[in-house]
């Protein structure tokens, strides 16, 4: 069974893809299931089959739709993109929930893309240099994937408003502070989430 949309609370989750260019070691992908949900897909869905997924959880009063799974979003850009314009055009804010790599991931920078598509992009920082970064999240990429999403954060404010480093709160209080140190010098906003079990 396929589970292209799901639904916490006021949010809807759109889930494109198994792919991820990470393999974090606190990542809930090792688990079969999210909460109620079985994320792994057996294919990965079109626009269409997306917008039939959306009659089970009850899109007309969601607060947002979030491009978050069990993979990374950006490897269905095109999908994803072509999703934002009918969530907007149902009154809907998109987001995406990204490792940052998607411009490694696509070969070429995809920032300009987002104009108009999604309303906040959220990074995942999950650390604090390249070296823990890749200690981490193992990213195929290697230690330039740190670099990388760095960039990113900086490319995306030009074209999407609000723009965010999200970081796990186990990290301890002298890495967040470090987080922060970050993110200030990008100019983003830094949100530090519950580690989830």
């Amino acid at each position: 069974m396929n589970t292209y949309s799901y639904r916490i609370d006021d949010i809807v989750y759109i889930n494109l893809t198994n792919k991820c260019s990470n393999a974090c070691e606190f990542c809930v992908r090792v688990t079969d299931s999210y909460k109620e949900y079985s994320l792994w897909l057996d294919n990965e869905p079109n626009v269409q089959e997306v917008i039939n997924s959306l009659d089970k959880v009850d899109v007309d009063s969601a607060k947002e739709i979030v491009f978050c799974g069990y993979g990374e979003p950006t490897y269905k850009l095109d999908v994803m993109l072509e999703l934002c314009d009918y969530f907007h055009s149902i009154g809907k804010k998109t987001r995406l929930n990204t490792n940052g790599q998607g411009s490694l991931i696509m070969g070429y920078n995809i920032a300009e893309k987002f104009k108009g598509k999604l309303d906040t992009v959220s990074i995942s920082l999950n650390a604090t240099d390249a070296k823990k970064y890749q200690a981490l999240c193992h990213s195929e990429f290697g230690e330039k994937a740190f670099y990388a999403l760095i960039d990113f954060a900086k490319e995306c404010k030009k074209y999407v408003e609000n723009v965010k480093f999200s970081i796990v709160d186990v990290i301890g209080e002298e890495e967040i502070a470090k987080a922060k140190e970050i993110a200030d010098a990008v100019g983003v906003e830094l949100r530090v989430r519950a580690f989830i079990e």
